[in-house]
Parts: C-alpha cells; sequence; structure tokens
C-alpha cells in the first residue's frame, strides 16, 4: 500500500502532554499554514483539559449545558457534530500534505486502522461500524456497540487538521451532558473500562504514534473490520 503522504520525509511526532484546546488549535493552524507553503508533515499527542467541540453538523439542541459544570463550548471547523476531550484522552491531530488525487475517506480509514491496530495488541476486538466514523467494540448481546475512538477531520489546500481521540482512562460521564457524535443508539467506553483495568494515555502513545505513522505511509495495510449497525433495543 502507498504512502497517503506527498512528502517522503519522516513524518515529525511531537508529544506536548496537556495542552488547553484554544492553543492547540491555533498551532493546527500555524503548523498547516506552514506545511502548505512547503513545510513538514507534523503530528501532534497531547491531552486537553475539559472542553466540549462542536463540529458543523451540531444541532443548536445537541449542546449541552456547558454552564452547569463550567466546561467550554468551541465551535471547530471540522465535520461532524459535537464531542468531549479531556483529561484521560488521547488526541492526536495529524498536519499533513495528501497526495493527489486526493482521498479523504482512505485517510480516515488510515486513521482509524493504527488505533484498531493498537486496541488489537491491548487484546481488545476493536471493529468499524458501517456508516459511521470511528472505532467500536461491537454490540455483544447486552450492550450496544460502543465508541472508543472518535474521528473527525478537515482538509484545506491538500492539507489535513483535527484528527483522533482514543479514551484511555477518562472521566465517560463528561460524555452524558451530550450525544456524542449525533449518534442516539451506542454508547461510548474508554481502554480501561473494556479492559477492567487502568490503561493511561501514557501506556499508548508510544504506540499509537507509531501505528499512526505506519498506516499514513502504507506500511500497515487498511483492512476492513466492518460490521453492519445494529440498533440498540434499550
Amino acid at each position: 500500500m502507498r504512502s497517503i503522504r506527498s512528502d517522503t520525509a519522516p513524518l515529525e511526532v511531537r508529544q506536548l502532554g496537556t495542552v488547553d484546546y484554544e492553543t492547540a488549535w491555533q498551532l493546527q493552524r500555524d503548523l498547516a499554514d506552514a506545511r502548505a507553503a512547503g513545510g513538514p508533515d507534523t503530528l501532534l499527542l497531547l491531552e486537553h483539559p475539559p472542553v466540549y467541540t462542536a463540529g458543523r453538523r451540531t444541532e443548536p439542541h445537541e449542546r449541552p449545558l456547558a454552564a452547569i459544570h463550567g466546561t467550554p463550548v468551541v465551535d471547530v471547523d471540522r465535520g461532524g457534530k459535537i464531542t468531549w476531550h479531556g483529561p484521560g484522552q488521547l488526541v492526536g491531530y495529524p498536519i499533513i500534505g495528501l497526495t493527489e488525487p486526493m482521498d479523504v475517506v482512505n485517510y480516515v480509514r488510515r486513521l482509524e486502522e493504527s488505533l484498531i491496530e493498537v486496541c488489537n495488541t491491548l487484546g481488545l476486538n476493536t471493529i468499524r461500524v458501517e456508516g459511521r466514523s470511528g472505532v467500536w467494540l461491537p454490540a455483544d448481546g447486552v450492550r450496544p456497540a460502543r465508541k472508543v475512538a472518535a474521528v473527525g477531520v478537515r482538509v484545506a489546500r491538500a492539507t489535513t487538521l483535527h484528527g483522533f481521540a482514543l479514551n484511555c482512562d477518562c472521566d465517560l460521564s463528561a460524555f452524558a451532558s451530550i450525544v456524542p457524535c449525533g449518534i442516539t443508539d451506542a454508547g461510548v467506553t474508554s481502554l480501561s473500562a473494556e479492559l477492567g483495568f487502568a490503561t493511561s494515555v501514557d501506556d499508548v502513545r508510544h504506540a499509537v504514534a507509531g501505528a499512526v505513522v505506519d498506516a499514513l505511509d502504507g506500511v500497515l495495510p487498511v483492512r476492513e473490520h466492518f460490521e453492519s449497525r445494529v440498533t440498540s433495543t434499550r
């Protein structure tokens, strides 16, 4: 499988720790401007303080009553709807130039594949759900499908922004104030919740970095992993 990056130089990975969302968003835009002008491809890996981000398709009624929790809501220019970021969640922002002709769906599939690979190495059988982005645990007859990682991107000037969020050991109650990504018939989970023991951002961040690089560069092939959507009966 070929690389999806237009640059053959190695992808630069920056492990940034905890960064305020607005600061990280501005850094993305600065890096995207530099990339469009011929600069390097970069992968940012970080955590955010608690924040809700509302994609372009977010409806007014889907916004949380953030004042109750003191958690800000930031309108962003990625696709999708509303989600939460916060401590215990590994967020990745690849700022890369895409090859021509651009295939944004394939780019999203590669991000998903990298996270599926990491989850599988931890012993979690993760999948894609037909018609939905992200990485999921399959429905098991008792619980509906649960999303463990979200993906939402934007491409401008053949350069990517935004990216993915992998729930490691985060507070899942933060999702209770919203309908994550506008999906009402599925749940949200974390690595810790599924594995039964604490699995931190530090436990997986290096593995995620390596898998993302391999997926974007074509070393890690994209496989199907699809499961048909099953509506919860709850």
